[in-house]
């Protein structure tokens, strides 16, 4: 459309979302479909977070909030930093947002100039690219596939910085693949990062609690370079609160200083009673999550054993988050009952909704087109169907 801006033109929708709202209009229509597409834990907040939450309303905790977030609040996330994180921030170096999608786009703003370089590994999450896009940034790609289990090496990282570079972004746990940086592979990293004191890295943590291997271990631990690092976290995963909005960042003084400022000129602070609430669930412990987390890993290993029995489906065995992402260009080329041909990731999903009613991802909105993310957070039952549809679907194509 000529009378709207190059931004918004040039911007493209996020296909999560998307394939999320083609599965709600099948739906609608009165069709069975399986929704595997979107991010969001199947499980309700915890009843002590509602309840902070009913006790906010009645304390009137219904005015404008500060930018940066309640000063209890943003003390809870640094205590919850130190106690679990082994990581030392004053509340100055915190903010806190309408979700860790807005904490990422509040860094990217901040720190980006026209022209100026990102490196992100694939596949990444749908919108850190377009991200870039709307700071007028150019992203740098290092491909990865399910041989490396999606991790880049440090050889991969030095070849992609140039004189452009600014920030480097990833999320460990990985959406949409599930891959954990481990102690060691991220010491391999930030040897290459203290060779380059300009370039930032922004961390995003969101899975950070659904780990299925050891302790999350963050970037943000090696001294040399913390002043560079952005972590980027939030309270959707971990407390099943995604409609509540809220995340936040921990950062340099002069980083979080520059998000508060952006912020202010944007949203101003977030969601006052969804502060409240997330007080109380940093500072009532991790039961609730360890329940979560337990549900998740059987989820893993049954959507694992499913997915191997796929002919034509080659999967790993990821070690956090609640995604896989298969690789699947072993069906490109064939065709569907009407003669169709299935060129990519984006046609493979959407047959798998219209002729199997499962509603996934193609890899190609994540950057690697051989594959497509698939969520278990879903009901065993669902699951079990889900994988005996999308498996009926494929064993039709020819």
């Amino acid at each position: 459309m000529t009378f709207l801006s190059e931004r918004i033109n040039n911007l493209s929708e996020s296909a999560t979302l998307k394939m999320t709202k083609l599965g709600r209009e099948l739906t609608a229509k009165g069709i069975n479909v399986i929704s595997l597409s979107i991010g969001e834990p199947d499980f309700n907040t915890p009843e002590h977070v509602k309840d902070a939450a009913k006790k906010a309303l009645d304390e009137n905790y219904t005015r404008y909030s500060p930018v940066p977030g309640y000063p209890e609040l943003r003390k809870a996330i640094c205590e919850k930093l130190k106690n679990e994180n082994n990581l030392t921030y004053d509340i100055s170096q915190i903010v806190v947002s309408t979700g860790a999608k807005q904490s990422l786009s509040n860094v990217i703003l901040t720190l980006i100039n026209p022209g100026e370089e990102v490196i992100i590994p694939t596949p990444y999450w749908v919108s850190y690219s377009e991200m870039v896009v709307l700071a007028e940034g150019k992203s740098v790609f290092i491909d990865t596939d399910i041989e490396s289990d999606f991790k880049i090496t440090p050889a991969q990282l030095e070849a992609a910085i140039t004189p452009k570079t600014k920030l480097f972004m990833f999320s460990s746990p990985c959406n949409p693949t599930g891959s954990v940086y481990s102690k060691e592979e991220l010491a391999g990293l930030v040897k290459v990062f203290e060779k380059y004191p300009n370039i930032f890295i922004l961390s995003d943590e969101i899975y950070e609690h659904i780990n299925f291997i050891d302790k999350h271990e963050s970037i943000a631990q090696f001294e040399s370079i913390k002043d560079r690092v952005i972590i980027v976290n939030g309270f959707s995963k971990a407390f099943a609160m995604t409609g509540w909005r809220l995340g936040y960042i921990a950062a340099s003084k002069e980083i979080a200083a520059a998000n508060d400022k952006m912020q202010g000129q944007t949203t101003s602070g977030t969601c006052s009673i969804a502060q409240r609430a997330g007080i109380a669930a940093y500072e009532q412990g991790l039961e609730t999550v360890l329940e979560m987390k337990k549900a998740f890993k059987r989820r893993r290993q049954l959507v694992y054993d499913l997915l191997n029995d796929i002919p034509g489906v080659k999967t790993n065995l990821p070690d956090g988050a609640f995604y896989f992402f298969p690789e699947i260009s072993s069906f490109f080329g064939k065709r569907d009952a009407e003669g169709n041909i299935i060129k990519d990731s984006a046609d493979l999903a959407l047959y798998l909704l219209n002729v199997g009613h499962v509603a996934t991802v193609g890899g190609d909105s994540f950057g690697n087109n051989n594959y497509i993310r698939l969520s278990y957070a879903a009901s065993d039952e669902s699951l079990i169907e889900a994988l005996r549809r999308i498996r009926e679907a494929l064993g039709k194509l020819n």
